[in-house]
């Protein structure tokens, strides 16, 4: 059984990447290894590591995809934190999804995404 979730992402700036993440998108630092590799809680079970240990791939050919309840809103406080989306968030019919979509400091893609199919699992409510 899988218990976590951590996807790794490469920079040659550390400081830098980690500041986009922790002071832009808002997510919390939940271990430093030795300021070569910064990882950040995401959900209560996964995770974003940013490391540089690996050099950076010239084109990722991924995108690290946050699903939130309202893009919207979290495209407006996101945009008034700096981030520059490469456009409004849009539907995709293709997909049945809304979204926008961004680059960090080490070019790696980025997608604020609401899944509009109600077959997609949701997350369970905290009473």
């Amino acid at each position: 059984m899988i218990n976590q979730q951590v996807t790794f992402i490469y920079t040659t700036d550390v400081a830098t990447s980690s500041a986009f993440l922790r002071d832009v998108i808002g997510l919390k630092m939940v271990l430093n290894q030795d300021d070569n590799c910064h990882i950040y809680q995401v959900t209560d079970s996964s995770f974003l590591g940013v490391c540089c240990n690996r050099p950076v791939p010239e084109d990722p050919g991924v995108t690290y995809t946050f699903v939130v309840s309202d893009v919207d809103q979290t495209y407006a406080q996101w945009q008034a934190r700096g981030v520059v989306f490469e456009a409004p968030p849009a539907l995709s019919t293709r997909f049945n999804v809304y979204a926008a979509f961004f680059r960090d400091p080490a070019g790696y893609r980025f997608e604020i995404q609401e899944f509009r199919d109600p077959s997609w699992p949701r997350p369970t409510p905290t009473p």
